[in-house]
């Protein structure tokens, strides 16, 4: 079997690959795996590294059986007949992507999406959610710092890795802050690292609305702690799930006291927003900074109008024009939303995405597919949809 690790082509450009050179080594070395590299003066590690590995560098990769990437591949660049694998940004019909889906249908394409490789439970084994918390908690504690005044941290993305991020977590300065972390998966937990590593004091619900402290303390909460039942009945998480439209959301208990807000949750579609406009606006409103990992614009997070860049991460939004404003004004809330953070620390994420490629998703390629994870992910092949993707078929006529 050949495997090739596309370079990346979209723009802005993505230094993130899906296996480092080491991780290349041991698949060469461990599997009957034929692996090839195409080369790049993008990507985080060198084609220098790679060859150090023994791994063979080349332009062309057309006579691979499987060529796996991080991004969408522009249409341009696709190679029929191929297995792919790629966050294909086409499951929930965005439209800036139909053209490519309608490609890949027409070249007979087998496109396998990360975002679907799930395990027999429906739990995904795949995703940069990890980075995306540990980067998106980092870049708000780091836009608290400069909207305060009370101290600086370097932008991870001049950081030299991982390493040198939590070292600078050694010059914050907090006073007696509370910081609120909503969300219980991927993002949430790598924000929780941040968190721990700060040696920030982590409080219960109750006390963190309730108590005042001499120090900067945090409170993770999930779905249930901010939504309830409109008919004051018992909320559960499947009911929650099932009939969100019975559900209203409490998150201002949390407003009022919290100063950094670090958004870690899984937003659906129907769920009560968080907060809106109106909640910004009002006096119990006490959020001063927002790191929205989760960046759905005008959505449950409210202050979220845009998404940001990582040159560029912290703008502020005005809650009387609701419009962007100073972040550094009083009673302009500073917003963090960078909608690719991973990309900030490229090679720590690329590391944490192919071991977890390599533990949960190569085995069944080149073995038996006993949980058909493979099969289940894949959204087209043999020149049309698969018959799970078949909801696809409107988008992919261009209806």
């Amino acid at each position: 079997m050949k495997i090739g690790i596309l370079r990346e082509e979209k723009y802005p450009p993505d230094k993130r690959v899906v296996f480092t050179p080491n991780q290349c080594k041991w698949i060469i070395e461990n599997t009957n795996i034929a692996l090839f590299v195409q080369s790049s003066n993008i990507r985080c590690f060198s084609d220098e590294l790679y060859k150090k590995e023994g791994v063979k560098i080349v332009e062309d990769l057309s006579e691979c059986d499987i060529l796996i990437g991080v991004k969408e591949v522009p249409h341009s660049l696709l190679v029929s007949s191929k297995m792919y694998f790629f966050f294909s940004h086409t499951i929930k019909k965005q439209p800036y992507n139909r053209s490519l889906l309608q490609k890949m249908v027409k070249l007979n394409i087998q496109m396998v999406d990360y975002e679907l490789l799930k395990d027999s439970y429906n739990k995904r084994l795949l995703g940069f959610g990890r980075y995306a918390g540990i980067v998106g908690a980092y870049n708000g504690l780091l836009a608290y710092g400069i909207k305060s005044g009370q101290y600086n941290l370097k932008a991870a993305k001049l950081c030299d890795g991982r390493e040198e991020v939590e070292s600078e977590l050694l010059k914050l300065r907090l006073k007696k802050e509370k910081i609120l972390l909503t969300g219980n998966g991927r993002v949430a937990r790598g924000a929780l690292e941040i968190l721990n590593l700060s040696k920030i004091k982590e409080v219960s619900k109750y006390d963190f609305l309730n108590k005042e402290f001499d120090e900067a303390v945090f409170c993770r909460i999930d779905t249930l702690d901010y939504n309830e039942r409109i008919d004051g009945g018992n909320s559960e998480k499947y009911d929650f799930y099932t009939n969100p439209e019975q559900y209203k959301s409490s998150f201002m208990k949390y407003a009022r006291v919290t100063d950094l807000f670090i958004s870690g949750h899984f937003y659906s579609s129907g769920s009560p927003y968080l907060y809106t406009r109106e909640d910004v606006r009002s006096n119990d409103f006490n959020i001063k900074v927002v790191a929205d990992i989760s960046c759905d614009i005008d959505g449950p997070v409210a202050s979220t109008i845009r998404s940001s860049t990582i040159e560029n991460p912290i703008y502020g939004y005005n809650p009387l024009t609701e419009i962007e404003d100073d972040y550094l004004k009083d009673g302009i809330v500073a917003v963090m939303a960078v909608d690719n953070l991973p990309c900030e620390l490229p090679k720590d994420s690329s590391e944490d995405f192919g071991r977890e490629f390599i533990d949960k998703i190569l085995p069944s390629i080149i073995g038996e597919d006993n949980e058909n994870i493979i099969n289940k992910a894949t959204i087209c092949k043999n020149g049309d949809l698969t018959p799970q993707f078949e909801y696809l078929r409107d988008y992919l006529n261009g209806n």
